[in-house]
């Protein structure tokens, strides 16, 4: 379910409360390890963290209007999610070693999407991590060739 709230702090009152204790955890650390350049929103119904239109003009290609989009986090009817549009190849290589190191739980991951039955199988830490692996240029960098390679 799509969520029609328009600000980050109207969402997280949307929630319930153990939601929004690990909706919260997640924001807090992805704020504070995601690289400079990259800006937080609402978008898709969800909290977004996008490359905006000042450093990508072009904006997303389905929607040129709206930003570049880079990761997400949601509170969906069946799972936390955790959006990340790179999230293949070497970094999705990356993560799966990393996983292991951080639980035994099996990774539940689909095309670009992390998901998490409950609240405590979140690795928070771990999506710090990941969070940082890409500053908004890299991001840009791997957006385009996949769009040239199409």
């Amino acid at each position: 379910m799509q969520s029609k709230a328009v600000t980050v702090k109207e969402y997280l009152d949307s929630l319930p409360p153990d939601r929004k204790k690990i909706i919260t955890d997640l924001r807090k650390v992805i704020v504070k390890n995601l690289p400079k350049g990259f800006e937080e929103t609402m978008s898709y119904g969800m909290i977004g963290y996008v490359v905006p239109h000042k450093l990508y003009p072009k904006g997303y290609h389905c929607t040129p209007k709206l930003p570049l989009p880079f990761l997400n986090i949601a509170s969906q009817k069946n799972h936390i999610a955790v959006y990340h549009m790179a999230l293949n190849g070497t970094l999705l290589d990356w993560l799966k070693s990393e996983w292991k190191k951080h639980t035994d739980k099996k990774l539940e991951v689909g095309k670009s999407c992390l998901r998490f039955k409950k609240s405590e199988d979140v690795p928070v830490k771990l999506i710090g991590e990941l969070a940082q692996k890409l500053t908004p240029f890299q991001w840009i960098e791997i957006y385009e060739n996949h769009l040239t390679n199409r």
